[in-house]
């Protein structure tokens, strides 16, 4: 077999997106991504598709492809490097997997030197369900389960209520859409929110623009609590925030979910979801999902299910330090 190895390009996001949507299918995770979408991928800031992306061919069908991508800041003091891809099915058990990490984790140290010289670095690695072949590859490579993360969904139209918890402010939460006018104040807000979840590095500006610029972002059903605190600074009074996206026609997909810390257990984060909820039901979507760390230590997947959430699948995500 005559394998070529290149780089995934914009004259590539055709095939890519077909091998995508077929893993989406085979492996079952419902994450599928069109042409378009995997072209803002390569545009990503901090990412250089030449040298942090590999793409796999057997003839002129995309078999295999591999991203990297290093976080903008440090978390404890490691850096974190994720990588994610694929094989084909027809493809898998000839070493193609292996071959796809064999390039990346070094690119990997290289660009953590570059970026984060002298720290400590963590390579993550997205694996599916229990069992999968990602799963097997991860193992063989020296890589641990670190944590698991549940997709969860609520189906629509609505046949009844959304429950929403009261919050302690004298007039309710003030839940508004959002408006590009305070993706900073969200941003800032999302950094704190995310400062005592795993994984999580704080989101640069640069990044932040990039995710609301991107043709998957739905501003409209996206919403957010502003505090009452009149005294606080414009770029600070958002207490919650819940940012959606679009990647399956009559899919909405809750990206982002947060509260401040000085703003939890008020009920806030469930009163957004059941803004969203409503909101998405009454334009004509299908569903709505999100995702969910099993350890979060906000309590959210309890949240989610109040606001009528499911669970549909459990993921894993594997982890190794990279010297």
């Amino acid at each position: 077999m005559n394998l070529r190895y290149a780089s995934l390009s914009a004259t590539t996001v055709d095939p890519w997106s077909e091998l995508t949507n077929l893993l989406a299918r085979v492996d079952g995770t419902e994450e599928f991504y069109g042409p378009d979408d995997l072209a803002e991928e390569l545009e990503e800031p901090g990412f250089d598709p030449t040298r942090d992306s590999v793409s796999v061919w057997d003839g002129d069908l995309m078999v295999g492809y591999g991203q990297l991508r290093l976080g903008d800041g440090l978390r404890d003091g490691v850096a974190k490097a994720s990588i994610g891809g694929g094989v084909h099915p027809e493809y898998r058990g000839r070493g193609m997997g292996r071959e796809i990490m064999d390039r990346l984790e070094p690119r990997a140290r290289e660009l953590a030197a570059e970026r984060h010289p002298g720290v400590p670095l963590t390579a993550d690695l997205w694996t599916g369900s229990a069992g999968s072949s990602a799963e097997r590859l991860a193992v063989a490579r020296g890589y641990a389960p670190v944590r698991y993360f549940s997709d969860m969904r609520v189906d629509l139209p609505l046949t009844g209520p959304v429950e929403e918890s009261p919050a302690d402010l004298p007039a309710g939460p003030r839940i508004e859409v959002f408006t590009s006018g305070l993706g900073e104040a969200v941003r800032r807000a999302h950094n704190e929110a995310f400062a005592d979840h795993w994984g999580s590095v704080p989101r640069s500006e640069e990044r932040w623009a990039d995710q609301l610029a991107s043709r998957s972002f739905r501003p409209a059903l996206s919403r957010v609590v502003l505090s009452t605190d009149m005294g606080l600074a414009p770029e600070e009074r958002v207490d919650a925030y819940a940012l959606c996206g679009e990647w399956v026609d009559g899919e909405l997909y809750v990206s982002l979910v947060g509260t401040r810390r000085r703003a939890r257990r008020r009920g806030l984060g469930l009163a957004l979801l059941g803004s969203i909820v409503r909101a998405a039901s009454d334009a004509g979507y299908r569903m709505v999902e999100l995702t969910v760390d099993s350890e979060s230590p906000t309590g959210a997947g309890r949240i989610y299910e109040r606001a009528g959430f499911t669970r549909v699948r459990t993921s894993s995500v594997y982890q190794r330090r990279l010297a």
